[in-house]
């Protein structure tokens, strides 16, 4: 239990001094006016109080990521911890907040806009398509999980809750930004929070009194624990596996959606760096739940690929074992609500984007029309494919996202003549993360699945590639 204590706070520090630090080095100035305050439309660009957009951020990044995520992740063991831990602190809170203040500085542009104008046309009109196809999938896969769960709940028909749950994100990408997410969604956010402490504190309290087994960080248990391990290797598998929690390159599709509603660019780092620390906790909270409820990685793994259980029956067993009646209503926010409120806001985020692209003005539903329609037509389409099929591509995409948008950070920082090694390194990481999985991970997971004593090393010269062309570039700028 002590590994998971250190790792907690851990979080919280780093929230404290490295945030802190991050703010600092950016130059979050609140004598410039936000978008919120200078482009104020009533509808997307709306001044909403920080608790608000944070409790908001918060949901819209997390969904099931941070609980579905760390479960999996869990099944390598408390290797997991680091990941999340460093990853989140160094990495995703970073990814987070720049995209954020980028979209602040750049009038609330989509990050396809902000990274083609900063790494170019090529890319930008890459992730223009990039980023839209990665939402639609978010919204399809979170109209998919929960319309099933909800069927098998009440005996109802799937077709129903389908049309049901794309009724209402019909409804919520259509209106403006504070009628339904900026009155509802924070409360879910609070009750996604309180589901989250409530877990770590019966490990807390069952850890203490011996009731539970905690799994520690420890050299003999630092290492791949997967029942499947050459199908499943740590690295870099486990990099992908755990995307929400710390890094997820899905959270800088959101990022702008807030960085129109925020009154402060002092207020970003709560919003930002912040919601993404509190997302990682809730990571961190979800996979020592799931190790220590089966006891142990080794527990988890049988449950999972012995047993043939998925991540929601687990949150479901572990919430109604530990609360009784109260467990069944986190359960009930956990696997079905949470990934609905993150739904919707990735078809208002691909809405968004594509407005950008075009430049085609929202203030009219006319025109919210005209975009979502299409849209909704296509994520219709896209959900009548396999569950499994839709979610495996998104881990994969998720982290090719957030490499790039950690490029154009760090090419931001060269072009005002700061450091940019706080980005750049963690995008070289990443290159080499995304380029070795392609190689070694098996082809139903859409690698190559080549040998690793190959795979490695091709990674690896990818990921110095990599930083070898953006140093050259950087070099360059005037």
């Amino acid at each position: 239990m002590i590994s998971f204590i250190i790792a907690i706070i851990t979080l919280i520090l780093g929230f404290i001094f490295y945030g802190r630090f991050v703010e600092r080095f950016f130059g979050a100035d609140d004598s410039r006016p936000t978008p919120a305050i200078e482009m104020a439309d009533g509808v997307d660009f709306t001044p909403m109080p920080t608790w608000k957009v944070f409790t908001i951020q918060f949901l819209n990044i997390a969904g099931l990521g941070p609980i579905f995520g760390a479960i999996l992740g869990a099944m390598y063991g408390p290797a997991a911890y680091i990941w999340i831990v460093l990853g989140a602190i160094f990495m995703g809170a970073v990814h987070d907040y720049f995209s954020g203040m980028l979209s602040i500085r750049n009038e609330g542009a989509s990050i396809p806009e902000i990274v083609g104008k900063y790494l170019g046309r090529g890319f930008q009109n890459f992730l223009r398509l990039f980023s839209l196809i990665l939402l639609i999938f978010v919204g399809v896969a979170f109209v998919s999980g929960p319309a099933g769960l909800l069927a098998t709940l009440t005996n109802g028909g799937l077709s129903i809750w389908l049309y049901s749950i794309f009724a209402y994100y019909l409804i919520a990408t259509l209106l403006p930004i504070n009628k339904i997410i900026g009155r509802i969604y924070p409360l879910f956010g609070i009750a996604l929070l309180v589901m989250a402490i409530g877990v770590g504190g019966a490990i807390l309290i069952n850890g203490a009194t011996g009731a539970l087994h905690v799994p520690e960080l420890t050299l003999d248990s630092f290492r791949n624990m997967h029942q499947n391990p050459t199908e499943n290797l740590l690295f870099p598998m486990l990099f992908i596996v755990i995307s929400c929690g710390a890094l997820s390159g899905f959270h800088s599709t959101q990022s702008p959606m807030m960085a129109r509603t925020i009154k402060k660019e002092s207020y970003g780092r709560y919003v930002f760096y912040g919601a993404m620390i509190t997302e990682s906790v809730v990571a961190m909270i979800w996979a020592t739940a799931a190790m220590s409820f089966f006891d142990g990685a080794e527990g988890l793994n049988v449950a999972i690929l012995t047993e043939g259980h998925n991540p929601a029956w687990i949150v479901n067993e572990i919430s109604i074992t530990w609360f009784g009646k109260i467990g069944a209503i986190f359960a009930i926010i956990g696997v079905i609500a949470a990934p609905i409120t993150t739904g919707d806001t990735a078809f208002r985020s691909a809405r968004l984007t594509v407005a950008d692209v075009f430049n085609y003005k929202q203030t009219s539903i006319k025109h919210r029309l005209i975009i979502s329609i299409p849209l909704f037509a296509v994520g219709f389409l896209l959900s009548k494919l396999e569950f499994s099929t839709i979610w495996k591509y998104l881990g994969l995409s998720n982290q090719v996202l957030a490499t790039v948008v950690l490029w154009a950070g760090a090419m931001y920082l060269a072009k005002v003549k700061k450091p940019h090694w706080m980005l750049s390194l963690s995008a070289a990481f990443m290159t080499t993360i995304t380029f070795t999985y392609l190689l070694v991970a098996p082809v139903k997971n859409g690698g190559f699945f080549i040998d690793t004593s190959i795979g490695y090393w091709i990674g690896l010269a990818g990921g110095v590639l990599s930083m070898i062309l953006f140093m050259s570039k950087a070099k360059n700028i005037q």
